[in-house]
């Protein structure tokens, strides 16, 4: 492995034996080859230290980092990111699927365009056995050049997993690190919005899992999520109504971090107000992942094509 490699790919994960070695297969099947992969692991219990250690010992590429105690997800993920070396930098999820071309089409992307601070690909939900259940068109206008619009269209347009694109890792340093609030990751990726056009690659190239112990549903109470983020989120300090107040403080705080003119805040500012007057209509805030599944005989894409390390499941 380079010294040096050109992107990195930090994977933060928590007792994820059950999903991590098929993540880890289609990571280190990727056609883009100059990468490293740092996994932090926060004080698993279960078997995700040996897996870990086993692909550790197969590919060089792989730095695995193990934490003594429990710090949550938010701090492990702002953890695994400071360990990374290269110019480009992706979070990667234990859970998720990779198709084996979406690294090198991304960075051929920013490439391409040094004006996009992040791109990303046509993604699609997966149930637990890796079987496709909700593909979905993206909506958002985040590849406009207007910083207003993208920021109005990542407030009202639902889906997009965007916290998972190949970002320019200078870029996010100037970005204020993860928090663990209500939806602090949606906070997060909005001041990226701010800070340039993100580039879409057409291609269906990323499955998000959705299954019973992913973190959203095995932990579906405002306050036990915030926690499952930070530990230090639980107790009387921190009740529901703090956490949500953080939440909308956090868009604000964006914009007024962000390289923008006076007309683009003051328009970015205008959309914040009108997208917390929305939030109290009925059926505000829809989940791409609880959509109706598609027809299985409809589907004309199989993840077992695209992703490595699923040759021996084809039909």
């Amino acid at each position: 492995m380079k010294a040096h490699p050109r992107l990195s790919i930090g994977l933060p994960v928590y007792n994820g034996e059950e999903y991590l070695a098929e993540a880890l297969d289609a990571l280190l099947g990727q056609t883009y080859e100059d990468f490293e992969l740092v996994v932090s692991d926060n004080a698993s219990t279960d078997g995700t230290e040996d897996i870990c250690r086993t692909y550790a010992a197969r590919d060089p590429r792989i730095r695995y980092l193990r934490l003594r105690r429990n710090i949550g997800a938010a701090p492990n993920h702002n953890h695994v990111f400071t360990q990374c070396r290269g110019e480009l930098f992706k979070w990667a999820s234990h859970d998720d699927l990779y198709a084996r071309d979406l690294l090198r089409r991304c960075v051929e992307a920013l490439d391409a365009r040094p004006d996009v601070v992040l791109a990303h690909s046509g993604q699609a939900v997966i149930d637990g056995e890796g079987q496709l259940k909700v593909p979905y068109e993206y909506g958002l206008a985040t590849a406009s050049p207007h910083a207003p619009e993208r920021f109005r269209s990542f407030l009202f347009e639902p889906g997009g997993d965007d916290f998972y694109g190949v970002m320019r890792a200078d870029m996010l340093r100037r970005v204020k690190p993860h928090d663990s609030y209500h939806h602090a990751d949606r906070t997060f990726v909005a001041e990226i919005v701010l800070h340039g056009p993100f580039h879409q690659v057409p291609e269906l190239l990323y499955f998000r899992r959705d299954h019973p112990t992913r973190a959203e549903r095995a932990n579906p109470g405002k306050r036990s999520r915030c926690v499952n983020l930070d530990p230090r989120r639980a107790g009387p300090l921190h009740p529901t109504p703090r956490l949500l107040a953080e939440y909308v403080w956090g868009f604000a705080s964006a914009i007024r971090r962000a390289p923008l003119s006076t007309a683009d805040r003051r328009a970015c500012y205008r959309h914040l107000a009108a997208w917390m007057t929305s939030r109290v209509r009925p059926g505000a805030g829809e989940r791409v992942e609880d959509r109706a599944p598609a027809d299985p005989a409809a589907l004309t894409v199989s993840v077992d094509d695209l992703v490595a390390g699923r040759e021996g499941r084809r039909t």
